[in-house]
């Protein structure tokens, strides 16, 4: 799977898109729900606009077959949305992680802060090669 040139990536798999209204979209990433495995259950974060959460904590959780990992929060912001559709269907992570499994959204002061974050190029140089289900060498 391509990784989307458009998003920015934090060093803990998660993907940000920053959007039209300046609002931010998290997810994990391709690699990231590739060594997961198939999700069977997601915790996204509550939503609260008047708690401030800082880069790095960890925000929600997604669990697989093989383990369960938190997914942080990768600038401070504050949470306005989470994806009720993985509470029915949490394998929308697997089948699209860069589209319509989408985990959280957060406002934060400043989108500029975005641009701290990995390019695409950048995170895919970190995580090396992959193939379609199966593991870098």
């Amino acid at each position: 799977m391509e990784t989307p040139a458009d998003l920015r990536f934090a060093d803990t798999h998660e993907w940000v898109r920053v959007e039209d209204d300046g609002t931010l979209t998290i997810g994990i990433s391709h690699h990231a729900q590739l060594e997961l495995g198939d999700l069977v259950f997601v915790e996204t974060p509550q939503i609260d606009a008047e708690v401030e959460i800082e880069a790095g904590t960890g925000v929600a959780v997604v669990e697989s077959v093989k383990t369960a990992s938190d997914v942080h929060a990768p600038l401070d912001g504050r949470i306005i949305d989470a994806n009720a559709a993985l509470a029915e269907d949490p394998e929308l992570v697997n089948t699209d992680p860069y589209g319509a499994g989408w985990l959280f959204r957060m406002s934060v002061e400043d989108t500029d802060e975005v641009e701290r974050l990995m390019s695409a190029d950048d995170y895919e140089a970190m995580v090396g090669p992959e193939e379609e289900g199966e593991e870098a060498d």
